[in-house]
């Protein structure tokens, strides 16, 4: 879905000399009247979704390091909130630790066309800077909008080479939560650009982590979330980076892409809002295993199929699914589990659902162990052509009897065009915060009417309530 309106910025040129400018202009020039109503409602459901997930990591091992971390190198208190502690803290620490909540349970937002997960590294820095800035809720939203078109843009930019080796959510994140920063701080458009050049520098991400089941993908939101954070802080007293950190002959491109294009940067800055298109996460797993999961959910409804008379799965996917989840065979703890297509198709298989609870329940489950070992992952060039504009879900079935069955789905759910309703977005994100138990239905609605009307809250504030002692 593409939302376009007349655009207060200048149009920008396939051929533009320097985009990493214009791109800061935007951010920085950006304002709350100049978003589109139906772009400003997304943003606050992408937020209240953020908040879910981010909840979601309570609990979780690499978070509650984290946590701790921040605990012994941090301030004891301070005026923003880490969400799954409820203590205060500065902001650097407050998004560090948010960051890596946000992104633990696979439950966060994605952007199909440029497969980067926004609402992690957007939401936590923009979160925490307007609790410090005491800001209001358009300026948070702004600041939101002006991370997410960012970002999206320099993921695309980056393309399907850089995703190949590096996790995009890492990298181009760290220039989206400097945007979302620099635009709360007032960034004027030199220091956006200076800006995004000390975010650019020190943008990570290896997806050798999936290998060894490691803890890395916390620690990439993390450092995007803080590192942003940093560079936008450090920009508005003076420090410099490089002007053209993204298509510079030794920038971000340069060292990590072999298909960058430099148009991406600046497409319809103003009048196609990327944010709009971001799409929800209805399975709790890669959104590389979504489509296939949708497509054998369907089928195996239609066919009323239970797992016992299914011989063996093929999903049908894009190569970059393979290059991700190929690599984890006999996943050995709960978040591997969500990057294995044979896992995720076992749940569907059994439960009808690969929810928080199956993953967390079942994911060795005997019934879903024995289904796994028999999916088998094969490229199809007509779901290849259309990624990662369009995520096409294909499946085949052989059962037990011989017969042969197949599903496809064209539009995975959460995506724009099979989106999520508002009802939809509150029931995922009551459904996170119990998972952790790490709020109240309460307190989950009360932040969503919250959200829903940010607009006109003259001070963000606090979320949550503050955890006593």
């Amino acid at each position: 879905m593409h939302t376009r309106v007349d655009s207060p910025f200048p149009p920008s040129s396939a051929t533009d000399p320097h985009p990493t400018a214009t791109l800061a202009h935007f951010a920085s020039g950006l304002r709350f009247e100049d978003i589109p109503d139906t772009v400003v409602r997304r943003a606050e459901d992408l937020l209240l979704d953020w908040f879910g997930s981010a909840l979601a990591g309570r609990g979780a091992r690499a978070v509650a390091t984290l946590d701790r971390f921040a605990v012994a190198m941090g301030p004891a208190d301070g005026p923003c909130e880490v969400l799954v502690s409820r203590r205060g803290t500065s902001p650097l620490f407050a998004a560090l630790v948010n960051g890596a909540a946000s992104h633990y349970a696979e439950q966060d937002d994605v952007h199909n066309g440029s497969v980067f997960h926004p609402g992690s590294v957007v939401f936590p820095p923009a979160l925490a800077t307007a609790q410090a800035q005491r800001a209001s809720g358009r300026d948070l939203l702004t600041a939101a909008v002006a991370g997410y078109e960012v970002g999206i843009r320099v993921g695309e930019f980056l393309g399907r080479s850089h995703y190949r080796v590096f996790h995009t959510t890492g990298t181009a994140g760290t220039v989206a939560s400097a945007a979302a920063t620099g635009r709360l701080l007032g960034l004027s458009n030199d220091q956006m650009q200076h800006a995004f050049g000390s975010a650019g520098t020190q943008a990570a991400g290896l997806w050798e982590f999936l290998r060894d089941a490691a803890d890395s993908k916390q620690l990439h939101t993390a450092k995007a979330c803080a590192d942003g954070l940093l560079a936008a802080f450090i920009a508005r007293d003076g420090f410099t980076g490089a002007r053209r950190i993204l298509e510079g002959n030794q920038g971000m491109a340069a060292g990590m892409s072999s298909d960058a294009d430099p148009a991406r940067l600046t497409d319809g800055l103003g009048t196609r809002w990327a944010l709009a298109e971001t799409s929800f996460k209805f399975h709790a797993s890669c959104r590389h295993t979504h489509p296939a999961a949708d497509a054998l959910l369907q089928l195996l409804v239609e066919h009323a199929l239970p797992p016992e008379h299914i011989e063996r799965v093929t999903a049908r996917v894009h190569q970059a699914a393979i290059d991700v989840l190929g690599p984890v065979v006999d996943p050995q703890t709960v978040h591997q589990s969500k990057f294995s297509m044979g896992t995720v198709l076992g749940l569907i298989g059994v439960f009808h659902r690969a929810g928080l609870g199956e993953f967390e329940q079942h994911f060795r489950n005997p019934a879903v162990v024995a289904l796994r070992e028999r999916v088998r992952m094969e490229h199809d060039a007509e779901v290849e052509a259309a990624y990662p504009r369009r995520w096409i879900g294909k499946v085949e079935v052989l059962t037990t009897d011989g017969r042969t069955l197949s599903a496809r789905v064209d539009e995975p759910k959460g995506d724009p065009g099979n989106t999520l309703s508002r009802d939809e977005v509150i029931d995922k994100a009551l459904r996170l915060a119990a998972f952790a138990d790490a709020a109240t239905a309460d307190e989950v609605r009360r932040i969503a009417a919250k959200i829903f009307a940010l607009a006109e809250v003259p001070e963000v504030g606090a979320l949550l309530p503050r955890a006593s002692g």
